[in-house]
């Protein structure tokens, strides 16, 4: 039964959106864990608050299920051009934060927040290949 589910997702042309969203998926959903269980510490070292913390972690989660849902789908084409642009948004706010010093951030958080924002970006772009791909 494997050699048939593989060969079917080798000669799928959706293959590498399929596997970039989930991929976003499990990664923000594991981040957006990690700040839930974390965010007083995380706030403490990166010059934030624990409520953007528990907010942006609780965002995470719910974006994580969102795309893991969307990458079931059958047709993924729209959904995966919807969620490449929201990353590519999402890379671009980042930098903004840092520039406009919303948070008074430390060098780690100027560090970690830059550093997602550069995970997103390379996640919309392998996004956005998947479905030129398609």
């Amino acid at each position: 039964m494997t050699a048939t589910i593989s060969a079917r997702l080798s000669t799928s042309r959706d293959s590498l959106l399929r596997f970039a969203l989930r991929a976003d998926a499990v990664l923000s959903g594991l981040t957006g864990i990690g700040l839930l269980l974390l965010a007083p510490k995380v706030a403490a070292v990166s010059g934030t608050t624990a409520a953007v913390e528990y907010t942006t972690g609780a965002l995470f989660v719910v974006f994580a299920a969102t795309v893991l849902a969307l990458a079931a789908r059958p047709a993924i084409r729209t959904s995966g051009l919807v969620v490449a642009a929201g990353n590519a948004l999402y890379a671009l706010a980042s930098v903004v934060v840092v520039l406009a010093g919303v948070w008074p951030l430390t060098t780690t958080g100027t560090v970690l927040t830059l550093g997602c924002g550069a995970y997103t970006l390379v996640m919309a772009e392998l996004q956005y290949q998947g479905v030129r791909r398609i």
